[in-house]
């Protein structure tokens, strides 16, 4: 599977790297990895993001304030450190941006909309694809989705078929993760299934969601391969052209020529 590995969505600026963040980056191409989005949740991760990629050439990083770090965030202000960072060429979306409302006390849905709002306004304005996280706020992440049309992709999807229906006909993409190989896993299953797989991005989250077998262990880009075998097999095809589409759709997406 050389080259046949991109991972849409990672997070590698985590502390449970500290220890072997350098090895452990450059073993990944000869594990068949070509790309990564390292997504940031702050203005920090995104500074440590801009640093990683400029020293490893597959690694590319999404800048933005995940809806658990948006508490003390002032909207109008976002653009004082987010519009540096994105002029950086290694930088190629907004992300990890949207709503979380299963952890409503780290911030209040309000906060997190407007947060939310004023980064999709910057990536339309500025032509980027956004990065979205969704956790139990589908209606309200739709809406927003609709009302400001931008390109991306909503990661780790974990909303209906229907749902995943609504997002395509907008333009964006889908991604899925170690999910799919958990026991009951309903969801994610019914949407690996059925979203066209033009529209389709691979990713881990890593260090977390590893894969089943791996379940429980720190997570990295090339465990992938568990991810991609399980849908290809849901989808009837083989592994290698499921990856190599991926690949094709993450590039398309982020706008990385290989």
């Amino acid at each position: 599977m050389s080259g046949l590995i991109f991972d849409s969505h990672a997070h590698y600026d985590d502390e449970q790297f500290d220890s072997d963040r350098e090895a452990l980056l450059c073993s990944l191409p000869d594990k068949g990895v070509c790309g990564i989005i390292n997504a940031a949740v702050d203005e920090q991760s995104a500074a440590v993001g801009i640093r990683l990629s400029e020293r490893f050439p597959f690694l590319y990083t999404a800048v933005g304030v995940h809806p658990q770090a948006a508490g003390g965030v002032d909207p109008e202000r976002i653009c004082d450190w987010m519009l540096p960072y994105l002029s950086h060429p290694k930088a190629v979306a907004v992300g990890e941006i949207g709503l979380d409302y299963h952890y409503e006390d780290a911030c209040p849905r309000e906060q997190q909309q407007k947060v939310f709002e004023k980064q999709l306004a910057i990536a339309v304005e500025k032509d980027f694809p956004v990065v979205v996280h969704d956790r139990e706020a589908h209606a309200d992440t739709l809406a927003l989705l609709k009302k400001y049309r931008p390109r991306g992709v909503v990661h780790c999807f974990s909303g209906s078929v229907e749902m995943m229906r609504e997002v395509v006909s907008l333009g964006m993409f889908i991604g899925l993760g170690g999910v799919v190989t958990f026991k009951n896993a309903k969801h994610p299953v019914a949407v690996a299934e059925a979203v066209p797989l033009d529209r389709l991005l691979l990713e881990t989250d890593a260090p977390y969601m590893a894969p089943v077998p791996l379940r429980g262990h720190r997570c990295d880009s090339s465990m992938i391969s568990y991810t991609a075998e399980r849908i290809a097999e849901l989808r009837g095809m083989k592994a290698e052209d499921l990856l190599q589409k991926t690949v094709e759709n993450a590039t398309l997406l982020f706008g990385i020529n290989r």
